[in-house]
């Protein structure tokens, strides 16, 4: 084990994407993660596709592509605790960790002696991190809370999309599940705050993280848009609410992104489009008269960009220090040579014989770099290893408590 984190121990009893997202963070640091599944069946995403990862025949695998996302670096124990026998085991790898991830409905674990008060007496120094809709208190609480919906009641929805009244107008949401995923985020960070707090001499504690909290705590500008204003904003498509030009224009051959951040970008980026002119026009000589007179601007871009391709508006653009970019498909992307220099592709080798291509790391630490361990796990493909290692079992224990189903 390496890592600045391999020193802890992380109990992860979560499943989907926000728990096994700060599970796979912490274990990228080097924490040893132990995730604990149903046995037979495991974390509902392992059932999520297709797609399913292909071994070197090219034939699927149960491995779905969405269970892959979120589950890298950990252990993979199978254990039933609603039978007595499981619950006495989860209890004991509680005790023995330093992090417990959960994101059962509020009260859910309570009934198997599970929940947080229960498990702190066993373990003062359990940092225990609660992870759910709408978090442990408040009208909300007991619902079931997922991603899609959060988007649309914690208004991320009300921002995304084109107007009403324009083609394709009316609510959308984000192409990837972000709510969970920042969830994800902040629940590491509150993780990392509670371990720093408990090494100063404190002791555990219990994390109550909710994605109607995050979503609406990322709302960010647009938030504070509405509370300086007492108006709502609302959907403006790929543009900006604050900066113009800041959104997608059309080229000779597709389209790119254009995003001036600053009056100067502005003028060079008349220049570069001949039309020098703009920049000294009293509607558009300041991000915020471009603000006010973006209906007048916007078409004048538009006519002007058509006339070159996006490759030599891109080219040109570099050039003079004006922010730009394509719009990527995925395969794009991964062939990029910015992502190849990055190396944020990477192939783990797997215990089916081939190997799981994963995205690496964001995290780049010179002292402690991020290891890649192993890659996400089969169901109970670390039963009997993390048994033996945390438990002390017997391999004739662990066969008695799989032959009475509880693993």
């Amino acid at each position: 084990m390496s890592g600045a984190l391999a020193h802890l121990r992380v109990l992860d009893l979560s499943r989907v994407l926000a728990g096994p997202w700060a599970g796979q963070i912490l274990a990228d640091l080097g924490a040893e993660v132990i995730k604990v599944e149903r046995p037979g069946v495991g974390d509902d995403t392992r059932a999520w596709g297709p797609p399913f990862l292909q071994n070197a025949q090219g034939e699927n695998t149960s491995e779905a592509a969405y269970y892959l996302s979120a589950n890298r670096n950990k252990q993979s124990v199978t254990i039933d605790f609603t039978q007595a026998e499981g619950r006495r085991l989860v209890r004991e790898l509680a005790a023995k960790s330093d992090i417990l991830i959960e994101n059962f409905k509020v009260g859910g674990l309570a009934a198997y002696g599970l929940d947080y008060e229960s498990l702190k007496a066993l373990n003062p120094r359990l940092i225990y991190c609660s992870i759910t809709g709408f978090g442990q208190n408040g009208p909300y609480a007991k619902r079931a809370g997922y991603d899609f919906m959060i988007q649309g009641l914690g208004g991320m929805m009300s921002l995304t999309g084109r107007p009403d009244g324009e083609d394709g107008g009316g609510p959308l949401k984000v192409g990837v599940a972000l709510t969970d995923i920042l969830t994800g985020l902040y629940s590491s960070v509150a993780i990392l705050a509670a371990l720093a707090h408990r090494d100063q001499g404190g002791s555990g504690q219990h994390i109550d993280m909710a994605l109607l909290d995050v979503q609406v705590a990322c709302l960010a500008n647009q938030a504070m848009n509405y509370l300086t204003t007492g108006v709502a904003p609302k959907r403006l498509g790929n543009a900006h609410p604050n900066i113009v030009p800041y959104q997608d224009f059309p080229t000779a051959d597709g389209d790119f992104i254009l995003t001036v951040g600053n009056d100067g970008q502005f003028r060079k980026f008349c220049e570069v489009a001949g039309h020098a002119e703009w920049a000294d026009d009293p509607r558009f000589a300041s991000n915020a008269q471009r603000v006010a007179h973006r209906a007048e601007l916007i078409p004048l871009i538009r006519q002007a960009t058509v006339f070159k391709s996006t490759a030599q508006w891109l080219a040109a653009l570099e050039l003079v220090g004006v922010p730009c970019g394509p719009i990527n498909d995925l395969a794009a992307v991964f062939a990029d040579p910015q992502v190849l220099a990055r190396g944020l592709r990477i192939d783990l080798p797997n215990s089916l014989g081939g190997t799981t291509p994963q995205v690496a790391s964001p995290l780049r630490l010179s002292a402690t770099p991020v290891h890649y361990r192993n890659a996400p796990p089969l169901l109970g493909e670390h039963t009997e290893q993390v048994l033996q290692q945390w438990l002390d079992l017997s391999l004739e224990q662990i066969d008695q408590l799989r032959q009475a189903g509880v693993l």
